[in-house]
């Protein structure tokens, strides 16, 4: 389970019960893109899991497969935009993601109108926060500890692979 803590602050009872309520989604939903990442990882791949969440239900579940398929764009968010396939509008979804977003992947979010991301961990990879919230995307950093020790593990055991995904930037 997931050890990570979120602090909030609220000025009535009401907006605690309802924080309390979102933070268990979130943990629970966090959970279930970090096991894909974990999949990524024993399969080889970048440890990177995605879930895509619509009224309290998830509807699709990716992770990284750059390594597995050899194929460039692969990456968890977008393997969980192909899980969830066509889909008349996306604004009611809410993204959850072990690692903060690339470039590519928060174009995504933007293009289909996500207005809500969950991320994992931005430390090891700061990714694109600023723009999905310059472009008005509700983003919430759980900084958990889970997702951070396993990209930790990941990029001091191949830090070659993670290079490669990076693109030999921090930030793309």
């Amino acid at each position: 389970m997931i050890r990570g803590h979120i602090y909030y602050y609220a000025r009535r009872r009401g907006e605690i019960e309802t924080m309390a309520y979102e933070h268990e989604a979130h943990r629970r939903f966090i959970q279930t893109a970090f096991d894909q990442a974990v999949k990524s990882y024993n399969e080889g791949g970048l440890p990177i899991g995605a879930v895509m969440v619509e009224e309290g239900a998830i509807i699709a579940a990716g992770h990284n497969r750059r390594v597995q398929d050899g194929d460039p764009i692969a990456h968890g968010e977008m393997d969980c935009f192909r899980k969830a396939g066509r889909r008349p509008r996306y604004d009611g979804i809410t993204l959850y993601t072990t690692l903060s977003p690339c470039m590519m992947c928060s174009g995504t979010v933007l293009q289909f109108g996500i207005k809500s991301v969950v991320v994992g961990e931005d430390r090891n990879f700061r990714g694109n926060i600023d723009l999905l919230r310059d472009h008005g995307v509700d983003v919430v950093l759980l900084n958990d500890p889970d997702c951070l020790s396993l990209m930790q593990r990941f990029i001091r055991e191949r830090p070659d692979l993670w290079d490669e995904d990076i693109a030999g930037r921090t930030n793309v």
